[in-house]
């Protein structure tokens, strides 16, 4: 087996041989899920939001699992309205630091 045929070499434009091919630029792969840093004014607008609306059906329902223990049965709720595991892991950790800023209080 010849090393041109084990990995990929840039195209030459020629028409034949090992580089034939029209010449492109290989893509770079983005990450799809990237962490925003929230800032001070986001935070404040959602807190104020949150106090005038407050919280959906589906996370107060998250909210009681979390108190009677049930973690993984408050992950399962999460996903299945958000849609993906690494939002119902953030909804679930962000409702029961909520649940644990309201025991302190």
């Amino acid at each position: 087996m010849s090393s041109a045929a084990t990995k990929p070499v840039k195209r030459s434009g020629i028409i034949k041989g090992f580089n034939k091919g029209h010449a492109v630029a290989k893509r770079t792969v983005t990450s799809t899920f990237k962490k925003q840093v929230v800032t001070k004014r986001v935070a404040a607008i959602r807190d104020v939001i949150r106090e005038i609306s407050g919280f959906s059906p589906y996370e107060r329902r998250v909210s009681e699992l979390l108190k009677s223990g049930l973690d993984k049965r408050a992950l399962k709720v999460a996903k299945k309205r958000l849609g993906s595991i690494q939002a119902g892991k953030k909804k679930r950790d962000d409702i029961a630091n909520i649940n644990r800023k309201a025991s302190a209080k």
